[in-house]
């Protein structure tokens, strides 16, 4: 019969007394043996978790269903996961971002821990030793353990891990960020001092609340001219040539057309007629692109972001005189332009292809005009309060001693 016991043990400072050190590596773990061999797996510093975890073992080697677990390094892991899973199965801009997550923030904290000695209480300290030092925001951080779960749960699947310690461990609190949007009086100013065509495409990410990838990629043929809309189906990602490797010589195509951010994303835009008049002077003198694009290169091909936002969009900001706000914020400057003319929520959702009304309510709730005016002379309406002479109890008394 299968035996074991539980031993304290820290891998930094050798200590072997339970409790008696801090180090992130120290805590209980269970030992016991297959054949002849000595076994050893983390546990973590509860003592009851160690004393379960050891009679699952015992009973499994008993039992001849035991199975020794994968040794690698959550760094190493986290390579696997990029290359044989995220790769092929989320967008570039989310690798990338997965990427830089890991890259920045997992593997400098954890990645030379062995994936079986990450345990909740060394994942719980990451978040809340991050939040603490506050060199990046709590949105990075909980971002960070997003992604950490991701690679976690797929690390059980592959039979790399029993359970996943990042399940259950809390993230950091967001405080909530105040949203930047350009103000009516400020939208002319910076078409007023933007170059062509540059002037028309700022013109339409105000207008159509579309993403700069989506503007990028937008073709004539999705433009309906009868129907004054706007078929959003395609947005242009651009690669670093590191992340071409090899293949990214000086001649190298750095972008390709994808899908949109998600599936509701793909939808039909509003177009209003200004915006159709400059549209269709725009197309009078435009380089003619043989991808069909309606903003593009002098030689037809999709303009790079960076650019753009460096060269054209920052530049027009400074010259009309506002203060640096992101091409992202044109979005929200559009959801507030809507909001204002009271244009219903649900109706928002659609032009900016949410997923649902929740996460509009979510991002642009506290901008909604003010609504709870009149409110209680309305409650007393409906029942007939208030519609009766009052009487004051000194009239009462009046009336009492006259009689």
């Amino acid at each position: 019969m299968a035996q074991g016991s539980i031993v304290w043990r820290c891998r930094v400072c050798g200590n072997k007394s339970a409790g008696s050190c801090t180090h992130p590596r120290a805590g209980y773990s269970v030992v016991y043996r297959i054949g002849t061999r000595q076994r050893w797996e983390a546990v973590g510093r509860s003592k009851k978790l160690a004393e379960r975890r050891l009679a699952e073992l015992v009973a499994q080697v008993n039992a001849g269903t035991y199975r020794q677990l994968p040794e690698i390094t959550l760094a190493d892991f986290c390579a696997k996961w990029l290359t044989d899973y995220a790769a092929g199965s989320v967008k570039p801009t989310s690798l990338r971002f997965y990427r830089g997550l890991i890259t920045n923030h997992l593997i400098p904290a954890l990645g030379s821990l062995r994936l079986t000695d990450v345990t909740p209480e060394i994942v719980q300290r990451y978040v809340s030793t991050s939040l603490r030092e506050a060199r990046v925001s709590a949105r990075t951080i909980n971002h960070s353990l997003v992604v950490l779960k991701q690679l976690l749960n797929r690390a059980k699947r592959w039979g790399y891990l029993r359970e996943n310690p990042a399940e259950g461990v809390r993230p950091g609190r967001i405080e909530p960020q105040e949203m930047d949007y350009l103000r009516p009086t400020e939208i002319p100013l910076l078409l007023k001092h933007a170059d062509e065509p540059y002037r028309t495409l700022f013109m339409t990410a105000v207008l159509t609340g579309m993403r700069l990838g989506e503007i990028l990629a937008l073709q004539w043929g999705d433009v309906d001219w009868e129907g004054s809309r706007i078929q959003v189906r395609r947005s242009v990602f651009w690669y670093l040539r590191k992340e071409l490797g090899q293949a990214a010589d000086r001649d190298a195509v750095l972008w390709r057309f994808t899908t949109p951010k998600s599936k509701h994303s793909r939808r039909n835009v509003i177009v209003s007629p200004a915006l159709k008049e400059a549209l269709e002077l725009h197309r009078l003198e435009c380089t003619v692109s043989p991808y069909d694009l309606v903003f593009c290169t002098r030689a037809g091909t999709p303009i790079e972001p960076r650019n753009l936002v460096r060269r054209e969009f920052e530049t027009a900001l400074a010259r009309a005189g506002l203060r640096k706000v992101r091409f992202h914020d044109l979005r929200h400057t559009y959801t507030t332009l809507l909001l204002a003319q009271g244009v219903n929520v649900k109706a928002i959702q659609a032009q900016l292809g949410h997923g649902s009304v929740q996460t509009t309510l979510d991002r642009y709730g506290h901008l909604l005009p003010e609504s709870s005016y009149g409110i209680g002379e309305a409650l007393d309406k409906q029942i007939g309060a208030g519609q009766e002479p009052r009487v004051l109890p000194e009239q009462v008394h009046a009336n009492t001693v006259l009689t």
